[in-house]
């Protein structure tokens, strides 16, 4: 199977899991400030690092789940990032969605440039460095938080959250190669 159909099927996943909680929630996640956006991020990430460290998972959800998650909360970060944060719920289920979309089609077209110039390099990395690098993103964006989304000579939290999107998609590629 090709990435680009691998990357598709995943995508496809993480879509559906998004869309069903919009049935469940709603877009309650617009209340969510960036600080937030990106603790949630840390914890599913954080967990996922515990687990390939001890080899124990005491929840019971997948690891896989937790990948998914940070997808999908990549996108929140994005649409947290370029409409703003709410103090309400101020946004319908298809205005998120059709964000979705946008910034999901958006990591994929940055991949594939990325997937160009570095060779497809992800497909001999460990998935452990996936999550560690997914961490360091992590930290990135608190810390720009923390300067006010300012940066002075790095990329800012967007691009952050897109390496994060393809990072746990790598990942979960990967995880369904050694099914």
């Amino acid at each position: 199977m090709s990435t680009l159909n691998e990357y598709d099927a995943v995508v496809a996943e993480c879509r559906h899991i998004y869309e069903q909680k919009m049935k469940d929630y709603g877009p309650s996640w617009r209340i969510m400030r960036p600080q937030t956006v990106n603790d949630q991020l840390f914890i599913k990430a954080k967990r996922v690092r515990e687990i390939e460290q001890t080899g124990v998972n005491m929840v019971g959800e997948s690891v896989e789940g937790e990948m998914m998650a940070i997808v999908n909360y990549s996108i929140i970060g994005l649409i947290q990032l370029f409409e703003g944060y709410a103090d309400s719920v101020d946004m319908s289920r298809e205005r998120a969605i059709s964000l979705y979309d946008k910034y999901i089609g958006d990591a994929k077209a940055l991949m594939i440039r990325k997937n160009h110039d570095y060779g497809e390099a992800w497909r001999d990395m460990f998935p452990s460095s996936l999550t560690d690098i997914i961490l360091t993103k992590i930290n990135r964006n608190k810390q720009i938080a923390a300067n006010d989304n300012q940066t002075l000579c790095s990329e800012g939290a967007d691009g952050n959250y897109f390496d994060m999107i393809n990072y746990a998609i790598f990942y979960l590629i990967k995880q369904h190669e050694t099914e």
